[in-house]
């Protein structure tokens, strides 16, 4: 079975390009601008850093499968879950996938987005069909 960790395509690029472009535009301000003060320049370096941080951590959303269950790594929460936790996988009207939980709660992950088209549509059935191939009892209730 593919345990393949699932990624957004889209997110992960606007996000890194994002970044990119947030650190040169820094840079190119603090060069350009006549009679900053120190305390400016390290306003802009703070104000930039939080923004690249952000895309950092929206470019790293990720579910990671392994034999005894799932890493959901999402914008600010990491969740480790075991397979017999999830109930269900459905995208729902969210613009990514949800995991119905055996305690009656839901997780979104992160990882697969809705704005990835196909490849959404496909990482969700993957991953459907590692909770059903991990969760399947005897009796198969």
């Amino acid at each position: 079975m593919d345990l393949t960790p699932f990624r957004p395509r889209l997110a992960r690029t606007a996000s890194l390009v994002l970044a990119g472009v947030v650190v040169t535009a820094t840079v190119v301000l603090v060069v350009l601008m006549p009679g900053l003060t120190s305390l400016d320049v390290a306003s802009f370096a703070v104000f930039a850093l939080a923004i690249v941080w952000f895309c950092w951590r929206q470019a790293s959303v990720r579910a990671v499968p392994d034999e005894d269950g799932l890493t959901v790594r999402n914008l600010l929460v990491t969740t480790r879950l075991t397979w017999a936790q999830v109930v269900a996988v459905r995208f729902g009207d969210s613009p990514w996938v949800q995991l119905d939980l055996a305690d009656g709660d839901t997780l979104a992950v992160m990882g697969i987005q809705r704005a990835d088209g196909e490849l959404a549509r496909a990482q969700a059935r993957r991953l459907a069909t590692l909770v059903a191939a991990r969760t399947r009892t005897d009796r198969d209730d």
